[in-house]
């Protein structure tokens, strides 16, 4: 299958579980979306494993043929649901259960309705990625005021920008979901503009730059006599994850997450 082929036919889901400080559970997990019945699917990779210990919370980045996703995504669930006990998980971030979050999204940015049932059922959007940002305090309220701040939904905050303050490894941690959005008309890519713009298949999409978000984290906090200690990204930007999900479901490799350092960074 040719990679332009690939490419009009994949979708990504992130894969939200409460566990990060057991890595065999995390991968147990992780590879429950590969195979059934002891049977390796084709067309399915998991791209990427993130754990945090702090927030005992890992994410796990599935790609397959729209097709397939659905029966992959739900045998990743079934497992996690079996392996976290609710009861005794503890972690910083809030939880809601095993799973918390199921977002799946088109990487052949043409909509849901290219994604088939299952996005539809699920739910689809374009690309998200996490941003987060750490304050050099141990103030969660002031926390707090500078996420509400860049939050999309606010009056001055950044579009397609979802953030929450959370205490993380005795600073604070500015947590924000980065999501993608259609025709911004910008054409400025430069590293200190506010968006990113790429184009997938002939659709344009931005979203607002990482450098930009810190850079508005860091002046939010000085006005309060605070400084940032530094930005992290989580997962990858909407390009690099649609060029190795068809690179890893072209090759056929499953686990691609052990290997995508040496392959792409």
């Amino acid at each position: 299958m040719s990679s332009s082929r690939l490419g009009s036919h994949l979708a990504v889901c992130l894969l939200n579980i409460s566990e990060a400080r057991r890595k065999y559970i995390v991968e147990n997990i992780a590879k429950a979306a590969l195979e059934k019945n002891g049977r390796k699917h084709p067309e399915v990779s998991v791209l990427n494993i993130f754990s945090d210990q702090d927030y005992n919370r890992s994410v796990i980045t599935i790609a397959a043929s729209v097709d397939k996703l659905g029966s992959c995504v739900l045998a990743a669930c079934l497992e996690a649901f079996q392996a976290i006990d609710m009861e005794v998980q503890e972690g910083v971030h809030p939880c809601l259960g095993a799973v918390d979050l199921i977002p799946i999204y088109p990487l052949s940015g043409v909509g849901v309705d290219e994604c088939g049932a299952i996005a539809r059922r699920i739910g689809a959007s374009p690309y998200v990625m996490n941003c987060n940002v750490t304050i050099d305090s141990q103030d969660l309220s002031v926390g707090r005021e500078i996420a509400h701040a860049i939050r999309g939904s606010s009056a001055h905050g950044l579009k397609g920008v979802q953030a929450m303050a959370f205490p993380h490894e005795g600073k604070i941690e500015i947590a924000c979901n980065v999501e993608s959005f259609e025709n911004q008309e910008t054409t400025d890519t430069s590293e200190g503009s506010q968006y990113v713009t790429y184009s997938v298949l002939g659709d344009r999409f931005s979203y607002v730059s990482p450098h930009y978000i810190e850079a508005q984290v860091k002046k939010l906090a000085s006005n309060q006599g605070i400084g940032t200690i530094g930005r992290a990204l989580v997962g990858f930007t909407p390009l690099e994850c649609k060029n190795c999900a068809e690179y890893a479901i072209k090759e056929n490799i499953g686990e691609f997450w052990k290997i995508r350092e040496g392959v792409f960074m």
